[in-house]
């Protein structure tokens, strides 16, 4: 929150300030902490000053320390100005419905991906966004190494990223993490999409408790997931598209499915899933000095290129 912003709230005693406004012999920019609040921002803070003096200032005519010393860090907003980064996307794909064979006519079409920062931005004070995020066009493009960092960690929709049947962009460069994908693969896994299981099934228990009626959507991506994870850990790839469970998955959409039918269906796949993570090949972990590996590869290619063309 930008200093500009706080001039709605009040700010609480002990805060240490820097003035913006002469008091008395005190000159712009010192240095105090606030002693006493007012009951709104209205009337005027009484402030105690390093050197021992004691004054009052109205809102306007003090920022907050921390945000005065970082002001031009944290506002990267102009300097990013400067950059398209969607120029700098090396792989496009398409996920959800689409992808997983349960769209139908309404359906959006959510493309995600990754991209790789120009180098002198990237090593700049002002650093790089994790996410590129247009919510407009249903898509999201995450850092190279945020997306790595999220592979690692087994992350469901980005492990769907790297597996989806519907790709339509790729640079050389996305398609060697692409052929390494199954580097990304460990009993983490079980460990991760369990959360994700776990964190849904209790929002739906939520549900039936305060409304009587589950979320049908969310019922459907539950037993999606599970049905993910068991061929994951079996077969060492993860499948994105369940069309062969399609009219079943769409009928829990649809709300045609009764809870019950649901839940025994799920501690089925859980039977599975434990079953699966006891007998996998899967290593115990990630490769990550593979991953490590080719982020400073694409680091060193970027860094050699002059901006992005969108062909890193």
């Amino acid at each position: 929150m930008s200093d500009g912003d706080q001039f709605q709230s009040l700010v609480p005693t002990g805060t240490e300030i820097v003035t913006r406004a002469v008091a008395g012999e005190h000159p712009v920019g010192s240095v105090g902490v606030i002693t006493a609040s007012p009951a709104d921002n209205t009337h005027s803070y009484q402030i105690h000053l390093v050197d021992g003096a004691e004054i009052s200032l109205r809102r306007e005519e003090f920022a907050i320390l921390k945000h005065f010393q970082r002001h031009g860090i944290d506002e990267p907003g102009a300097v990013l100005a400067e950059y398209d980064l969607y120029d700098c996307v090396i792989y496009r794909c398409v996920v959800g419905s689409r992808a997983y064979g349960l769209d139908g006519d309404e359906s959006d079409i959510d493309r995600r991906g990754i991209y790789l920062p120009p180098a002198d931005l990237q090593w700049s004070l002002y650093g790089v966004p994790e996410q590129l995020e247009n919510k407009e066009t249903d898509e999201a493009y995450w850092e190279l190494r945020k997306f790595l960092i999220l592979a690692l960690k087994a992350n469901p929709n980005i492990l769907e990223c790297l597996h989806t049947p519907i790709v339509e962009m790729v640079t050389p460069l996305a398609q060697e993490l692409l052929d390494m994908r199954e580097a990304f693969l460990s009993k983490l896994v079980y460990q991760t999409y369990n959360g994700y299981v776990i964190s849904q099934f209790k929002k739906l228990e939520q549900d039936l408790r305060t409304r009587g009626e589950i979320r049908w959507k969310h019922a459907m991506h539950l037993i999606r997931l599970l049905l993910s994870g068991i061929t994951a850990l079996r077969e060492r790839y993860v499948p994105v598209s369940v069309e062969e469970h399609r009219d079943r998955l769409l009928a829990i959409r649809r709300g045609e499915v009764p809870w019950e039918e649901i839940d025994a269906w799920r501690l089925e796949l859980h039977k599975e899933f434990d079953a699966a993570y006891e007998k996998t090949s899967l290593p115990e972990r990630p490769d990550y000095a593979g991953a490590n590996e080719f982020l400073i590869k694409a680091r060193k290619m970027r860094a050699f290129e002059n901006g992005c063309d969108g062909h890193g």
